[in-house]
C-alpha cells in the first residue's frame, strides 16, 4: 500500500506561514489583495472564485471581484485590466479562463503587469521566473508539485523524473524547476513512442496529461513516487478523477497523490503565497523610498 501524499496537509502548512506574513504586512498598512477578473457567470468560474475567496481568508489575503458581462468587448476587458494594473492596492491579478470566444485571451494577458501576474500565465512572467532569480512567479500548479515533494522530504536531486505533458503552464515550467533542483528530467507527450517503457524507469512520475484515467498499472513500477496533476469531472461516476487510475496504481507504487486532495489543494495556497510575496515587494520598494 502506497503512502498518500495529502495535498491538504501541505496547503495547511503553507497557509499557516502565509497568515503570519500577512499579519506583518497589515501592521504596516499594506493589505495583500488579489483581484479576480471574471467574464460572465460560468458555473465553474463562479465556483472557483468562491473557493479562492475561502482559501484567501485562511491566508489573510483579501479578494476583489471584478465581473464583466459575458458580452463585454475586448476594449472593455482590457480597460478594466489596465485599471487593475494601475491600482496600487491590488497586488495580484487572476484572469479566469477560458474567456468567451469573441475575446482574445492572449492579447489580454500580454497587457497584464508581470509584477501582478501571480498565476504565472504570461510568457514574460514565466521567462522571468525561470531565468531570473526572484524575477517572477512560476505557474502555480508547477510550483504546487514542488511544494508537495518538499513537504514530504522527496529530494529530486539526482533522481530520474518523468513528466507526462508539455503544456506551457505545467509540464514545461515544472521540468525547469526540477532541473534547477538537479533532477534528470524526461518529458513525455502524445508523440512519445512506447511511453510505459519510459515511465516505468522513473523514480518520480508526474502526470499532467489532461486525460482522465490515462495512466494505469502498466506505466508504473514499485518504489516510485507518483504525482497526479490531472483533474476532470466524471459525469457518469459523479466524482472528480485524475489522470492516474488510482485503484490500479496505488497498490504498486511507493507514494502517490490523490484526486481530489492532492495537487489541486496546494495550487490555490501557492497562488496566495504569490500575492503576499508581491505585497512584500511593494513594502520593500516603499521602504527604500
Amino acid at each position: 500500500m502506497a503512502r498518500i501524499l495529502d495535498g491538504r496537509e501541505v496547503a495547511a502548512s503553507i497557509n499557516e506561514n502565509l497568515h503570519a506574513r500577512s499579519d506583518a504586512l497589515r501592521q504596516t498598512g499594506i493589505f495583500p489583495t488579489l483581484a479576480i477578473l471574471r467574464v460572465g457567470e460560468r458555473n465553474d468560474d463562479v465556483a472557483y472564485e468562491s473557493n479562492a475567496k475561502k482559501r484567501a481568508e485562511r491566508c489573510g489575503v483579501e479578494v476583489q471581484s471584478n465581473v464583466l458581462p459575458a458580452d463585454c468587448t475586448q476594449e472593455q476587458i482590457e480597460h478594466r485590466l489596465a485599471e487593475l494594473n494601475g491600482d496600487e492596492t491590488v497586488h495580484g491579478i487572476l484572469i479566469l479562463s477560458p474567456l468567451p470566444k469573441h475575446l482574445d485571451l492572449r492579447a489580454l494577458t500580454a497587457k497584464l503587469d508581470p509584477a501582478k501576474d501571480v498565476d504565472g500565465i504570461t510568457a514574460r512572467s514565466i521567462a522571468r521566473a525561470l531565468t531570473i532569480p526572484d524575477g517572477g512567479y512560476p505557474p502555480c500548479t508547477a510550483q504546487a508539485c514542488m511544494e508537495i515533494l518538499d513537504h514530504y522530504g522527496i529530494d529530486p536531486d539526482g533522481k530520474n523524473v518523468t513528466v507526462i505533458g508539455r503544456s506551457p503552464v505545467v509540464g514545461r515550467p515544472l521540468a525547469v524547476l526540477l532541473i534547477d533542483r538537479s533532477a534528470t528530467v524526461t518529458i513525455c507527450h502524445t508523440h512519445t513512442v512506447d511511453m510505459p517503457s519510459i515511465t516505468r524507469r522513473a523514480d518520480i512520475l508526474v502526470v499532467a496529461a489532461g486525460k482522465a484515467g490515462m495512466i494505469g498499472a502498466e506505466y508504473v513500477s514499485p518504489d516510485q513516487v507518483v504525482v497526479d496533476v490531472g483533474i476532470s469531472w466524471d459525469a457518469e461516476a459523479q466524482r472528480l478523477r485524475g489522470d492516474v487510475l488510482f485503484d490500479e496504481v496505488e497498490p504498486i507504487v511507493n507514494m502517490i497523490t490523490p484526486v481530489p486532495g492532492g495537487v489541486g489543494s496546494v495550487t490555490t495556497s501557492v497562488l496566495m503565497s504569490h500575492v503576499i510575496e508581491a505585497a512584500e515587494k511593494v513594502l520593500a520598494r516603499d521602504s527604500k523610498g
